[in-house]
């Protein structure tokens, strides 16, 4: 799926409609946070505030877009706002705590 004119694609086919995670492992956690990143890059404001406080570009983010220390940042990015959060939260239906609890499983040291 290509999201905006960004010319990011995430291949979402593989994660089912709904994100039921009845188990945190960490492939439902990639999963979690490629929806994150869909939800981040569908809207020209989220992406560009993403953009400036990651210090990528959108070519990186392009290239990046599918590998676990990218998907932890983008995890990392909503748990540092918590409105964003709860609109991720409220858009994918799903209980907000998901968020920390799936960081865990992806690369790198989560925020708290």
């Amino acid at each position: 799926m290509a999201l905006l004119a960004t010319g990011i694609s995430i291949d979402i086919a593989r994660i089912p409609p709904e994100v039921t995670i009845p188990t945190l492992d960490a492939d439902n956690a990639e999963a979690l946070a490629l929806r994150a990143l869909a939800f981040v890059a569908g809207d020209e404001e989220r992406l560009r505030r993403f953009l400036l406080l990651s210090g990528l570009t959108l070519d990186e983010l392009r290239d990046r877009a599918g590998e676990p220390r990218t998907l932890s940042g983008v995890l990392d990015h909503l748990l540092s706002d918590e409105r964003l959060l709860m609109e991720f939260a409220e858009a994918e239906e799903i209980d907000p705590a998901l968020i920390p609890s799936s960081r865990r499983f992806l690369p790198g040291v989560p925020v708290e």
